[in-house]
């Protein structure tokens, strides 16, 4: 059985996207939550992880960590991971690889906070460019491979990578054009609706993450229960 190790729902974004894909492909897991306590977690994650970080697997011994490492991890053991046809699968690995390594400006100007809606301070051009290709992306796949996911037919690996985006859009209220029917696809989704309640129920509050939350623009509603 795979233990898979998580943080908070409404700030984890590189939680979600090992967990979203394990959900949406249906392979069976042990959901592990350890928190963000403090601003800095590095030792006490550094128990269950050689980073400090979440998210990390646990499989017949051995510790998966980082979300493109548990990706390629499940992928030599599952299919579905990545599409089958060759374009969609060149694509949808590029664009994973993509978002895994960039989009600085929108992991630092629109942090994740999935039980809020924030009109956002007035955007640099680092976060303009950002949410551009994001937008270009998503209306790439859509219109190449045909939908309703991003490489076509099928749930894959890069719906889960792009799933935090997602909520980054409806918090903040980005604009990504004919990309908007993905993000309406993944946030209906069950897996998705699940980390969301959850999320909403949260009593954690970490103060670091509410900082750069407030930093972010003028907080219009907040449905997190406590």
């Amino acid at each position: 059985m795979y233990v898979l190790i998580t943080a908070n729902r409404n700030y984890s974004s590189w939680s979600l996207r090992p967990w979203m894909l394990m959900q949406g492909l249906g392979i069976a897991f042990e959901d592990r939550i350890e928190p963000f306590a403090q601003p800095v977690n590095y030792e006490a994650f550094r128990s269950f992880s050689p980073t400090g970080q979440v998210p990390a697997l646990l499989h017949e011994g051995r510790t998966v960590h980082d979300s493109l490492g548990i990706t390629l991890y499940l992928a030599d053991r599952h299919d579905g991971v990545w599409p089958t046809d060759p374009d969609a699968r060149a694509w949808a690995q590029c664009a994973a690889a993509e978002m895994h390594s960039g989009f600085a400006a929108l992991r630092n100007d629109c942090t994740m906070n999935v039980g809020v809606r924030v009109t956002p301070k007035p955007m640099s051009a680092a976060l303009r460019d950002n949410v551009a290709r994001i937008r270009e992306l998503f209306e790439e796949g859509l219109a190449r491979f045909g939908g309703p996911w991003l490489a076509g037919r099928d749930f894959s690996a890069v719906d889960a990578f792009f799933a935090p985006v997602a909520f980054r859009i409806r918090t903040y209220g980005l604009d990504v054009g004919a990309g908007q029917a993905w993000v309406d696809h993944v946030l209906a989704h069950p897996a998705m609706v699940e980390w969301e309640r959850q999320a909403l129920l949260e009593e954690w509050r970490e103060e670091s993450h509410e900082a750069e939350l407030a930093a972010a623009g003028v907080i219009t509603a907040d449905y997190r229960t406590v």
